[in-house]
């Protein structure tokens, strides 16, 4: 019967694969989307062979393809693209949300500029409406007019939603309007960038649900930081691919990313200023409920020359992610070669500028080192001052002494006289000594006075040098809390970068995911922009775009089955083929990955044994209950019971096939807690049951995962010679068999060979 329906597929499958068109988007959405999916190098990557363009190629006389003009072939011929999106849907959450997200804001540019230049579209006009409702419903009175019994908005506002505009000419604008003070600027601008990103944020789910996507937590914010001076130009800026290339025909529109805004004043009215945050924070809060948190992280804006930063920060833990020197790309791995980093700032701070300053403070030669020494000096002098006051008093409490020889003296009149050639006068010795005594004393006060000079001046730059060097300090704390204290450790593998708490960071997708918990947590996102320096006010721009979308275990795997209750009542041979037509296009991507020798493959097969559920999946219950029988007191109510969805979703058994850096396929089987009759009969089996502690649940398990994988390995086969060259299926079929050859049963922790699985 499987080879009578393997020969169907094989006629159908072309059909198949050329059929699948997505009717949720109009065409010219579809030729867009077919644009930015293969411009951009990560959505190429993970989904470009999904959105296949099967019309007729036009290229450039370089030979690269004009994509432009593919636009316009596949809005005229919408059945020129096909959507897969049964494949999409299991693409990484935020890859999908990435291609949702450009749609919607190409969208909402395109309608804002045919706004402000007042021809609009008729279909625009429903969506045009729909974000004036926004605006309406935040703006403050004065920004509105009534007109017909209806608000509308100020007709001069108009120009303000043009989005090449930069946040200085949004803020110069809603100043110069006359019918807005200040803080009616302030909302005007805070209720633009609400509307806007809820605006985005609504459409960009409905296109994400249109291309396949599964959500019930979606979150799509767009922040930007920096001193908002210079996004002029914006809508002419390009994209860059992986190598670092400038990529052509995809408007960025980085003019729609709001900036989150803080008002200053220095108690003047003409001094109120309204300024855009140099480090924008985002609060968030994971999912909860024992699914993944997915986020996903879209750098805009990107300038080569500044290392783009962002953090997360859980729990007093901090998760870096910084921009590639070549691409747009973040991961946590900081080397940057050339330019800016955010942390050669803080150092630049700390060791330089405070550094500096620490140094003309406390060093050998520093302010305390003056000070001392001028003090000294100063104490010094105070004592000679003493000193010698106490000398002047001495002398003043002495008579005044005289020589009673007296000094010799000439005097030419003693020779005429005949008196002889001398004549003796006596002197006062204490009169000299106190006069120069006291002119000493006044040396010593001035040059005292001098010292308490110097010292007050040193002690006054002192203060203004510590003054300064709080305001250094405060503004590296700054810097410092945006960083984050904690920094999480990780290790990397292929591009995937696993932190010690098990959070991880895709490279190859920008997803940084955290893992299932059953509590919600909060968290916040911080986007820095590199000041121009350390001590800078301004700041180069950067723009960001985050998605947090929930995840259900094995969302991504190429292959997700999950059969419930397909067995009999102690029973394990399935009667049921496990691939269907739908999972064709799966298969094959499965068999690529078999025949790449270089992506490693494992097989894992688990008899889990009695089952529980966590509220989203059934996993292995750890602590077994190992009912005698359903609940009820009849046979009816029983059997009643045992159909209900509490015992009947444990009897579930699962194929996952993923495949990312390695292919993997798990096989996992359940039951309920209700005793399994199964006979056993083998000896071997019961003595391995005794030995491990195995219940009949276990066994039984362990009996239908084997049934799984027996058929897995049948029908990879066929499958493969149907879908691939005899060459091609040989390597697969022998690769695969291989593995399966030497393939255990994990029953517990104990893995069992298959052939000894018998009862």
């Amino acid at each position: 019967m499987i080879q009578i329906r393997c020969l169907f597929l094989f006629f159908t499958l072309p059909i198949f694969s050329f059929s699948q068109v997505n009717d949720g988007l109009t065409p010219n959405e579809r030729a867009y989307l077919f644009h930015i999916v293969k411009k951009s190098p990560i959505l190429d990557h993970s989904i470009g062979r999904l959105i296949e363009y099967t019309g007729p190629l036009i290229k450039f006389k370089n030979n690269e393809i004009n994509y432009d003009s593919l636009e316009l072939l596949i809005i005229n011929q919408p059945d020129y693209l096909i959507i897969r999106k049964d494949e999409i849907a299991k693409a990484t959450k935020g890859v999908i949300n990435e291609a949702a997200n450009k749609m919607a804001i190409w969208e909402l540019n395109k309608l804002l500029l045919s706004y402000t230049n007042t021809k609009i579209e008729d279909e625009n006009i429903k969506d045009l409406a729909k974000f004036e409702d926004l605006l309406i419903a935040y703006f403050p009175p004065n920004a509105l007019k009534e007109k017909n019994n209806e608000k509308i908005i100020q007709p001069k506002l108009k120009q303000l939603l043009n989005p090449s505009l930069t946040f200085d000419e949004k803020v110069a604008f809603v100043r110069s309007m006359h019918f807005l003070d200040f803080e009616d600027g302030f909302m005007v601008l805070s209720a633009l960038n609400k509307a806007i990103n809820e605006f985005v944020e609504k459409r960009s789910f409905e296109i994400y649900q249109s291309l396949g996507g599964k959500a019930e937590v979606y979150r799509n914010v767009l922040v930007a930081a920096g001193d908002g001076s210079s996004t002029s130009g914006i809508l002419d800026e390009r994209e860059k691919d992986e190598k670092g290339r400038w990529n052509k025909g995809l408007p960025k529109a980085v003019g729609l990313f709001p900036y989150q805004l803080v008002k200053s004043s220095d108690g003047s009215k003409k001094q109120q200023k309204i300024s855009s945050q140099l480090f924008a924070t985002t609060d968030f809060t994971t999912v909860g409920e024992n699914r993944s948190t997915n986020l996903h992280f879209d750098v805009w804006g990107y300038n080569s020359k500044k290392q783009t930063t962002v953090v997360i920060e859980k729990n007093g833990l901090n998760y870096h992610l910084f921009g590639s020197g070549e691409t747009r790309f973040l991961s946590p791995d900081s080397t940057f070669s050339t330019g800016e980093t955010f942390q050669k700032t803080i150092v630049d701070l700390e060791k330089n500028k405070i550094g500096q300053l620490n140094e003309v403070i406390y060093g050998k030669k520093g302010f305390d080192y003056w000070i001392d020494y001028q003090t000294k000096k100063k104490n010094a002098v105070e004592l000679k001052i003493k000193e010698n006051e106490h000398t002047y008093s001495d002398l003043h409490s002495q008579p005044i002494l005289t020589n009673e020889k007296g000094a010799k003296k000439s005097n030419p009149s003693n020779y005429k006289n005949g008196k002889g050639s001398t004549d003796y006068q006596p002197s006062t010795r204490s009169r000299k000594e106190k006069k120069k005594s006291q002119n000493e004393i006044v040396q010593l006060y001035n040059t005292y006075e001098n010292y308490k000079r110097k010292i007050a001046q040193l002690e006054k730059d002192k203060q203004t040098a510590l003054d300064l060097k709080e305001q250094y300090q405060y503004t590296l704390g700054i810097y410092k809390r945006n960083m984050g204290y904690k920094w999480a450790k990780f290790e990397e593998k292929d591009g995937l970068y696993t932190f010690e708490d098990s959070s991880t960071f895709d490279l190859y997708t920008q997803e940084f995911i955290f893992p299932p918990k059953k509590e919600k947590e909060g968290f916040e996102i911080r986007l820095i922009s590199i000041p121009n320096h350390s001590l800078s006010k301004e700041a180069d721009e950067v723009m960001l775009h985050i998605s947090l979308i929930d995840a259900k275990p094995h969302y991504s795997s190429k292959i997700q089955l999950q059969l419930n209750d397909v067995f009999e009542s102690d029973k394990y041979n399935l009667n049921s083929s496990l691939f269907s037509l739908k999972d064709s296009l799966a298969l094959v991507q499965v068999f690529e990955g078999l025949k790449n020798k270089k992506i490693p493959f494992q097989l894992h097969v688990r008899g889990q044994g009695e089952g529980i559920w966590n509220g989203i999946q059934t996993l292995k219950n750890k602590h077994a209950i190992s009912l005698n029988n359903y609940p009820g007191e009849t046979l009816e109510a029983r059997q009643k019971a045992k159909m209900d969805s509490t015992f009947m979703r444990l009897r579930t058994s699962e194929l996952f096939i993923h495949l990312d850096r390695e292919l993997t396929i798990e096989i996992n089987s359940y039951t309920d807690p209700v005793q399994s009759n199964l006979a056993i009969n083998s000896a071997e089996m019961i003595q391995l049951m005794k030995l491990n502690n195995w219940t009949k649940n276990d066994v039984l398990s362990a009996l239908r995962s084997l049934s799984l994988l027996e058929h897995l390995k049948e029908e990879i086969n066929i499958y493969a010679g149907i879908y691939l060259s005899r060459e091609d299926a040989k390597i697969v079929i022998d690769r695969f068999n291989r593995v399966y050859s030497s393939t255990k049963i994990l029953i517990g922790l104990t893995a069992i060979k298959k052939q000894d699985l018998k009862i």
